[in-house]
């Protein structure tokens, strides 16, 4: 039945889209904020994957798929609102790659997306509330969720004979939710947390926080920040201070912005990020190498916004609708098996296999398996900053 009803799809026109009309997607991510570092090769990954469906032509009647990008600041719920609904109502948008950071994500779910009935397929957002919010089938995300993270992360720490952790968290959805997860993996094990202690972005100053975490003393600091804003900034104070030395990195805190402006005084510090080991990561960093404009693979969440912009295509093609209402109940069948396995480089194949009604499990840069309420299964890529550069120590 399934087959048979992508096969008359196949022949009728796209709901939502003329004969070879421009369909638009979204992209709202933070280009200015925290994590202004990551963000252009989030877009343009994610722009290279609707280049490479339109340069197939195997879009159904024809259609172009067309990105508008959106600032969602990472961190201004407000504001982000006010792009997702600039994107929506103004610029008609049919589905949405974003948002990123976790907080502004969950404002623009409820908001907008929910209102309107826009699909949104986050490549980084992670907290593990997003787990659980009413999204109407609605919201995916490609990045695994944070609750995994902690498990790795404390996985790690045992692992270099850490007894004792000084943790700070960003002062939001995504560092409560993470320095929560690191939290309770981490005790579960047998370590100790001296303090969990919020900090605030933006600020100047971080002594006053700074002193408070060397009262309380560790092995080292985690920090479960962001590499742009406060988490840099308690970094640099703690190292003027001589408080701590080494310190623990989540993916928010990943980025060569980080130890381009920390310096050698970085070397030596550890952490993980999500991201997969798989041949289509190894053959996606090559695409992205000759790229216009080229990106770097590498970087934390560009793989996964290629895969959230394939997904959202992909979806459209197998419901023949880009009506976000209709091939919302897509995506997790594209995303997984059964089907024909689908890489980077093979989307305009993955689009001539569903019009013709047959099954495809896209497993992109990111090795995506969508599991539970729409969220990747997830793999981490472990680190050690040596010599200024995030050295691969394993994947998890």
């Amino acid at each position: 039945m399934k087959k048979l009803l992508l096969a008359t799809a196949a022949s009728a026109l796209m709901a939502g889209a003329a004969s070879a009309e421009d369909v638009k997607i979204g992209i709202l991510i933070g280009f200015t904020g925290p994590i202004e570092s990551l963000t252009g090769h989030m877009a343009n990954a994610a722009e290279e994957a609707m280049a490479e469906v339109n340069a197939s032509g195997k879009a159904l009647n024809g259609m172009n798929f067309v990105s508008v990008r959106g600032d969602s600041t990472c961190g201004d719920s407000a504001a982000g609102t006010a792009a997702a609904e600039r994107l929506v109502t103004a610029e008609g948008i049919k589905g949405m790659v974003g948002g990123d950071c976790s907080g502004v994500t969950g404002a623009i779910l409820q908001n907008v997306a929910r209102p309107n009935g826009i699909v949104m397929v986050s490549p980084s957002a992670t907290s593990p509330a997003l787990s659980s919010a009413e999204d109407d089938g609605l919201f995916f995300r490609t990045a695994p969720s944070d609750a995994r993270e902690g498990q790795v992360m404390a996985d790690v720490l045992v692992e270099r004979g850490v007894k004792s952790i000084a943790l700070t968290y960003t002062n939001n959805d995504y560092g409560k939710g993470l320095a929560e997860a690191i939290a309770e993996s981490f005790t579960a094990v047998g370590g100790v947390v001296t303090i969990n202690a919020s900090h605030e972005d933006g600020k100047a100053d971080y002594s006053a926080e700074v002193a408070a975490l060397a009262a309380a003393g560790g092995d080292l600091l985690v920090v479960a920040g962001y590499l742009d804003q406060g988490g840099k900034g308690i970094i640099q104070a703690s190292l003027d201070s001589g408080a701590f030395s080494t310190f623990g990195l989540p993916g928010g805190m990943v980025g060569d912005s980080l130890p381009e402006a920390i310096g050698p005084a970085l070397n030596g510090s550890y952490g993980q990020v999500a991201q997969s080991d798989s041949e289509g990561a190894a053959k996606l960093i090559e695409m992205a190498k000759v790229n216009s404009p080229a990106w770097d693979g590498t970087s934390p969440y560009a793989m996964e916004s290629y895969d959230a912009a394939a997904l959202i295509m992909l979806a459209m093609q197998a419901a023949g609708s880009t009506d976000p209402k209709v091939y919302k109940d897509k995506v997790m069948e594209v995303a997984n098996a059964p089907g024909v396995k689908i890489g980077p480089g093979d989307l305009g194949m993955a689009m001539e296999l569903l019009a013709a009604g047959q099954d495809i499990d896209y497993e992109g840069g990111s090795a995506v398996e969508l599991i539970g309420p729409g969220e990747s299964a997830g793999r981490y890529r472990e680190f050690e900053i040596k010599d200024g550069k995030y050295e691969t120590t394993k994947f998890r």
